[in-house]
């Protein structure tokens, strides 16, 4: 389970466009909490606080102390809306939580056992199909990383996900097939390589003048 994180909290008493807009100003940012046949509650989060710790990148895997006016709850954030221009956060939906809380969740995919892995040191390359797996489990036992083990794997090969490490209580979401993960291609020759800059230059050649026509195009307009 990552580790958990603690943020503070106000409640506010209205909602809409106007309320949000003013938040906003102030250097805040709306936010609600529902779950556990509750009722929800409305709060405001600081702006730079909420945007530290989304960037993190840790935000919709590690539970929140959530501190509102100081009555604390242990939340799970489930959706974040940012800025359409600028990436900053807007709003975040917060989960309440409890040993009982089973949650599909998407998990980084982390590979093990690379060094004993003859496709791998025999110069092939692992092509990750699925950087993440969304699993079913429990909301305080989220698991940091799926550990997929690649021992034994060789040049051509599929790494499914029946090689993943499934920590107890954790299943994936798609249980009607071992899909894939990953698999292990034959590297590169030497001519493949070039083949392949040389489509690229050649790409990037057919686009230049199309972006200059569009320019000159705009310019007249």
């Amino acid at each position: 389970m990552s580790d958990k994180f603690a943020l503070q909290a106000q409640k506010r008493e209205s909602a809409g466009k106007g309320i949000a807009r003013a938040l906003r100003r102030d250097g805040r940012i709306p936010a609600v909490i529902y779950g556990d046949k509750k009722e929800p509650v409305m709060i405001s989060l600081n702006m730079n606080d909420a945007n530290v710790e989304y960037y993190r990148g840790h935000m919709f895997t590690s539970l929140c102390d959530l501190d509102v006016d100081g009555d604390k709850a242990l939340v799970l954030a489930r959706d974040v809306q940012l800025h359409p221009v600028t990436d900053v956060v807007e709003h975040i939906d917060f989960l309440r939580v409890t040993k009982k809380t089973k949650i599909a969740v998407n998990i980084p995919v982390q590979f093990i056992n690379e060094d004993k892995c003859p496709g791998l040191t025999e110069k092939g390359i692992l092509s990750v199909i699925r950087f993440e797996v969304e699993v079913n489990c429990s909301a305080t036992s989220i698991p940091e990383a799926l550990e997929v083990n690649v021992e034994g794997k060789s040049i051509g090969d599929s790494i499914k996900v029946s090689d993943a490490i499934l920590p107890e209580g954790v299943t994936p979401v798609i249980d009607d097939r071992d899909f894939t993960i990953a698999t292990i291609d034959a590297p590169k020759t030497a001519e493949q390589e070039e083949a392949d800059i040389e489509a690229a230059d050649a790409s990037d050649g057919t686009e230049e003048p199309e972006a200059e026509a569009a320019e000159e195009g705009s310019e007249a307009e």
